[in-house]
């Protein structure tokens, strides 16, 4: 039976967690989110559907300055030291953390202690409902979801409602999209199946609970408030919140507070537990005065990295680490179809495979994928090897092996650049047709976001491939000419013997 994401989270290593608009910053590896098949399958009714779902009774709009004032005020109450910085509203991120005074670089701030600090380990203020879970073996991601939503219905009478109220109501994030909003606005970019992965995976991880515990226990997870919006809601918190501690033993946490920096790519910050001062703290990497907004870095993730945890995309061209996706195919009227796939499959690829290309370059494992699709069947016995230096295991990081096959691989992969060119084109270029006189003043500011948000993605991520096929192009005409020049030249040797 396929994992649901629930046991496949139980089961993998978690590294890098992904972080919001307005949240801080993880530090390794992107969050992996394996491909798998939930084994409860999501019904239509299952699917988040805009403006049919349920609205979530708590949390705030993004941008209350009141909800922040009053998370601030509880947070002092409960044990945060003075600080150098406050909440208020700014143009990047509507809240965010801005000076108070001169902050230098290379200075600790937050010190945010443990006791506010949201883990597994936290105290629940229904026990039933965590040792329900606990009983059943739940992993940290849902177990931190279910306890968000739990302690969320309690209100007042949990010791996080003031945390929980300044959470944002809608969490901007992809999981937010409807598959007819996906369709529509991320047709040519690879973002789109990644948000449907992720939105698949929640879906699967809620039907899991649902079946094995939810439904045996519903006086403790009555429907109403232990549902499929609900557990949307969680997840978006976690996804764009959630940060690893490597000092606390590599706890997952949410750190309120500290989840009000936003992102800038021009700094390199993060979080992490300081045995000295015995809180949650961050050393800056430059020099703040009072008035600017704090940035920490929410990792090096690509444009759409961030539009899939966190809702937004960076300014054209201010992201070093933006990249995108170019999906390569095997042909399957290649003679030797089946054999390429099986030494793709041996080695933990598939056809189509997904490459993230950056406007430095592109990965060597990408050239080698290239070089198996095109390869004939006299070169059936490098069909392993190929496969081998394609997949993330290739440790040589070296050129091309097989010069031979340098020009029909650059071929391809041109023709491969281009027509995922042609597809942003068609979207950026397109007009939309819809009458946003006829919507209402939610839904049409809504669609103008969407759009915005779309097309600034789409933007950036046709840049790069226009930068690849440059550069592709220049390749193929400098190989050609030296082809052109070398016929000449033997032409006119030939003369010489008429």
């Amino acid at each position: 039976m396929a994992q649901t994401f629930c046991q496949v989270l139980h089961s993998s290593q978690f590294h890098q967690i992904p972080f919001p608009p307005t949240r801080p910053a993880d530090f390794s590896s992107p969050v992996v989110l394996r491909r798998t098949r939930c084994s409860v399958s999501a019904t239509p009714s299952n699917a988040p559907s805009g403006s049919d779902t349920r609205v979530i009774p708590w949390g705030c709009e993004i941008e209350s300055p009141e909800s922040a004032s009053a998370l601030q005020r509880w947070l002092s109450a409960s044990g945060l030291p003075t600080q150098k910085l406050e909440i208020q509203r700014v143009d990047v991120g509507e809240r965010g953390l801005v000076a108070l005074k001169n902050i230098r670089k290379g200075e600790k701030l937050l010190f945010v202690p443990p006791s506010l600090v949201i883990t597994a380990d936290s105290e629940w203020s229904c026990p039933e409902v965590e040792n329900a879970l606990k009983r059943n073996s739940v992993p940290d991601w849902p177990l931190l979801a279910t306890y968000l939503i739990s302690e969320a219905s309690l209100k007042s009478s949990s010791r996080w409602n003031s945390y929980i109220s300044a959470l944002p109501r809608q969490p901007y994030s992809l999981l937010y999209w409807t598959p007819s909003e996906l369709d529509t606005y991320l047709v040519a970019s690879q973002i789109r199946e990644r948000a449907i992965e992720r939105i698949t995976n929640v879906i699967g991880t809620y039907n899991d609970l649902r079946l094995r515990i939810f439904s045996k226990h519903q006086e403790l997870f009555p429907e109403e408030v232990f549902n499929i919006d609900t557990f949307l809601w969680s997840f978006g918190i976690l996804f764009s919140r959630l940060v690893r501690l490597p000092s606390m033993d590599g706890k997952v946490a949410l750190v309120p507070w500290a989840d009000m920096l936003n992102h800038s790519s021009e700094v390199e910050t993060f979080l992490d537990y300081d045995k000295s001062s015995q809180g949650i703290v961050y050393m800056t990497d430059r020099s703040y005065q009072p008035g600017e907004q704090v940035f920490i870095s929410y990792g090096k993730k690509s444009n759409g990295e961030l539009l899939l945890s966190y809702g937004f995309v960076p300014k054209d061209g201010t992201n070093p680490n933006d990249s995108v996706e170019l999906s390569l195919s095997l042909n399957k009227s290649d003679k030797c179809y089946k054999e390429k796939m099986e030494a793709l499959r041996k080695h933990g690829l598939s056809t189509p495979q997904r490459f993230p290309m950056q406007i430095t370059g592109w990965p060597v494992e990408m050239i080698a994928y290239s070089c198996l699709v095109v390869s004939p069947p006299n070169m059936s016995r490098q069909f392993e090897e190929m496969a081998a230096a394609a997949s993330s295991n290739n440790t040589s990081k070296t050129g091309i092996k097989y010069p031979e096959l340098e020009e029909q691989a650059l071929q391809f992969l041109l023709d491969c650049c281009e027509s995922s060119i042609s597809k942003y084109t068609k979207f950026l270029e397109g007009s939309d047709a819809s009458d946003l006189a006829a919507l209402s003043a939610k839904q049409a500011n809504r669609k103008s976001l969407l759009k915005k948000l779309a097309t600034d993605l789409c933007t950036s991520e046709r840049r790069i491939l226009y930068r690849a096929q440059s550069i592709v192009r220049r390749r193929l005409r400098d190989m050609r000419s030296g082809e052109l020049r070398a016929l000449t030249l033997f032409n006119g040797f030939g003369k010489l013997f008429k």
